[in-house]
């Protein structure tokens, strides 16, 4: 059985996009098929996929926002990128800012994305969509089709500040738009267990959160090979393969695993 993934949180920079690579490199090497679906005008995932200019593609996300908004029929498998074995791309371009203004007015707005998951989720074992940092109409879209969201959280005061009003509207998506969509769990990421802070950052939120949602046991370390791996367009496991962050997103990759048998 399929699943659809939102990785999602409204904060930028707390390692959203490279827990999407890295969990999607490693459920491919696992012999799953996954398709990777940047829904981020700021295009992190594509560039991370080693498309340096996504503008020239060919199609986008964005094309297909637009076809199912036109309801135009979509050719099998429009847009997807074969990156390696096992795993694809839906890429993103700059003018999915326009189509997600387009959106306000579309006719079942919250669930355009739905509509083309519905047509190719079968082909995958995994979809996992990079949503954009913020709680709009994009993010809600990627909500109402998933069936979990995992939140990358960094161990510091504001990203974790913001984690209320992502639940609740995990929550209010789930009332209203997708009875299936849980959460599948809150990843620490770029931890530094050295110092007292990220220590009282990572209590806290087991102590507020952890009764009620899931939280990986699991924590990313603070890596500096593993920031430098969007700059080179590699995975972890191809750029530090013994590095501790490849050995946590190995971990993070058997957890969802586990969790989808």
């Amino acid at each position: 059985m399929s699943r659809v993934i939102a990785i999602a949180n409204q904060k930028g920079g707390v390692g959203k996009t490279t827990s999407a690579v890295n969990l999607a490199a490693g459920l491919a090497d696992q012999d799953k098929k996954v398709l990777v679906v940047d829904l981020d005008p700021q295009v992190s995932l594509t560039l991370c996929m080693g498309f340096r200019e996504p503008d020239k593609l060919d199609h986008s996300i964005t094309e297909v926002i637009s076809a199912v908004v036109n309801d135009d029929e979509l050719p099998e498998g429009f847009g997807i990128i074969r990156v390696r074995d096992n795993l694809d791309l839906l890429p993103s371009n700059i003018n999915l800012s326009a189509a997600e203004v387009s959106l306000v007015n579309a006719m079942s707005r919250e669930l355009v994305l739905r509509t083309y998951m519905e047509q190719i989720r079968s082909q995958y074992d995994y979809v996992l969509i990079d949503c954009m940092p913020s709680l709009g109409i994009l993010t809600v879209n990627a909500h109402a089709c998933a069936d979990s969201v995992l939140v990358p959280v960094q161990a510091a005061y504001l990203p974790v500040k913001g984690l209320q009003q992502l639940i609740k509207t995990t929550y209010t998506v789930k009332r209203r738009l997708n009875n299936n969509l849980s959460i599948e769990g809150i990843l620490f990421t770029m931890v530094d267990r050295r110092t007292v802070y990220a220590k009282e950052i990572v209590s806290e939120v087991n102590e507020v959160y952890g009764k009620s949602i899931p939280i990986f046991p699991i924590e990313i370390p603070m890596s500096v090979r593993a920031s430098e791996t969007s700059q080179m367009a590699k995975t972890i496991y191809d750029y530090d393969p013994k590095g501790k962050a490849a050995s946590a997103y190995s971990e993070l990759t058997r957890e969802v695993l586990e969790h989808g048998c």
